[in-house]
């Protein structure tokens, strides 16, 4: 099993601690303890996971209305996996009994092994109904076209789930680990994407689909599919959970690991387009060149994300023991992601709250929220409604037409919250009580998806994946990283570890 010192990402999570501009909370204003609050929250939010699945499949929709009565039809491979993975969160909190788990658990993986897929990959479709499990090829709530696709990322959070429960319950291992096994990650990765390494596709469609496509096959079985004309290139994304597991299993080569870019590279005016002049320097990993390049924001420097937001960068935390393992990396960049988003919303934009990720929109669906000087696109996830642009320029190439703006009313997601609990804790309780307390952001299911603060407009509405984020980061909190444990076997540490080890970032936090 991994190792359990952590005592270089404590002192970085000390280091935030102290940081942080927040005031500590009474216990009474919490109503009890931390841990306390944070179980209660556990509670409401498995109700609500427990409203949107189906119970004959045990395929839990994508989202919910907020009273808990009204589920979409339609469901994806990262929905599932957060559902089984919310399930061994829910027993191991004792939210449910052992036996309800398996039960739960058993269903789903049932329904799975049953389910449509690309059979020469063990990929599957990105849409699927959660009531019968029939892949989508029309949408259900306008009977629109879909062209069917397999999403890199959304099979790596699947697949991650299957690992977990594999590993936590073992009356079921046999079935997590051959639905798991059957899939091949090698099928996205695209050895030619760079002359030193290879990086991975965005996904693929088996049939052409509207638009750009290139046919290629990268798992030399089966005819040629149809690969999206964009690589997930940036290393600070919820993507690189992907090449982790393709790694591990021998799918994807170790190389791969340092194909992404930290930042665009700085070579005169023809990357001047991000939103920032990196600064950084090259190293050599694997016989790879890296340019190790840092943004600096508010006195931190530190590798930013494509838009800034928290589940870009803290999502795979959840699983891969990332900050235990990468000294000069990760451990260094998680918390300065945290208290840069704590400083967004405290200091420069003065929302009074914080966390920004993709979520639902307060005025609509679904939008990508974000802190735009910590993303590298220029015009990346705002963090209000006004979608407010900050632009500090590109020394000698773009001058700064809006470096300090007014910022509008502010979107906070409340499962970014949640990500920063490793980093932040006092400071994410003290948030998440506002939200509740103060702007009535909880209903039924636990927290709502996104209130925007300003206006006390609230998105009442619950995503599985978003809510699922949120079992994962109070399991890790209140069971001392079990789904860390869970997800990480002998072989996954001998061959990530290294991996992560010898990264350095050149991040700083002051």
């Amino acid at each position: 099993m991994r190792s359990t010192l952590r005592t270089l990402a404590a002192l970085a999570v000390a280091a935030v601690a102290l940081a942080a501009p927040t005031v500590a909370v009474a216990d009474e204003a919490r109503g009890g303890s931390g841990d306390r609050m944070l179980r209660e929250y556990a509670s409401d939010t498995w109700t609500s996971l427990v409203a949107m699945t189906d119970e004959q499949t045990g395929l839990v929709a994508d989202n919910i209305e907020g009273d808990l009565t009204q589920a979409s039809g339609y469901t994806s491979p990262t929905n599932i996996g957060g559902y089984l993975w919310s399930a061994v969160v829910a027993r191991d909190l004792h939210l449910i009994s052992k036996k309800e788990a398996r039960e739960r658990m058993s269903t789903t993986l049932a329904t799975l092994a049953a389910m449509e897929r690309h059979e020469p990959s063990g990929m599957y479709y990105n849409w699927y109904s959660p009531a019968d499990g029939a892949k989508l090829t029309t949408w259900p709530s306008d009977g629109s076209t879909v062209h069917p696709f397999l999403s890199t990322v959304d099979n790596g959070w699947l697949a991650t789930a299957l690992r977990v429960v594999a590993s936590a319950e073992p009356k079921l291992a046999d079935q997590a680990h051959a639905l798991y096994s059957s899939m091949d990650f090698g099928w996205f990765h695209d050895l030619d994407a760079r002359p030193e390494v290879g990086i991975n596709r965005g996904g693929f469609w088996v049939v052409p689909p509207p638009g750009c496509s290139v046919p290629g096959n990268y798992g030399d079985d089966g005819p040629d599919v149809y690969y999206t004309c964009h690589w997930y290139d940036t290393t600070v994304s919820e993507s690189r959970i992907a090449t982790y597991l393709g790694i591990a299993n021998g799918q994807i080569p170790a190389e791969g690991y340092y194909g992404t870019l930290r930042t665009m590279p700085d070579q005169g005016c023809d990357w001047a387009w991000q939103e920032q002049k990196p600064t950084g320097e090259w190293r050599e990993y694997l016989g790879v060149p890296v340019f190790e390049s840092v943004y600096e924001y508010r006195g931190m420097k530190l590798v930013p994300a494509w838009g800034g937001s928290m589940f870009e960068a803290l999502m795979p935390d959840l699983f891969v023991p990332e900050a235990e393992w990468g000294a000069e990396s990760w451990a260094i960049n998680h918390p300065a992601t945290v208290r840069a988003q704590i400083e967004h919303g405290i200091d420069e934009a003065g929302y009074g709250y914080w966390g920004f990720s993709p979520a639902s929109d307060p005025f609509g669906e679904y939008r990508e929220y974000g802190v735009e000087e910590i993303g590298i696109s220029s015009d990346g996830y705002a963090s209000d409604v006004e979608r407010t642009n900050v632009d500090g320029g590109y020394d000698g190439c773009r001058d700064a037409t809006n470096p300090a703006p007014d910022f509008g009313d502010g979107v906070v997601t409340p499962h970014a919250a949640f990500l920063a609990l490793p980093y932040a804790k006092d400071a994410v309780l003290e948030n998440l009580a506002g939200l509740k307390d103060e702007l009535g952001a909880y209903g039924p299911g636990g927290f709502y998806d996104s209130v925007a603060v300003g206006s006390g407009t609230i998105a009442e509405r619950y995503l599985s994946l978003d809510q699922s984020m949120i079992m994962a980061a109070i399991g890790n909190e209140l069971k001392h990283d079990a789904l860390k444990d869970y997800f990480v076997d002998d072989a996954f540490e001998d061959t990530v570890r290294p991996l992560v080890e010898v990264l350095d970032f050149g991040a700083e936090l002051p």
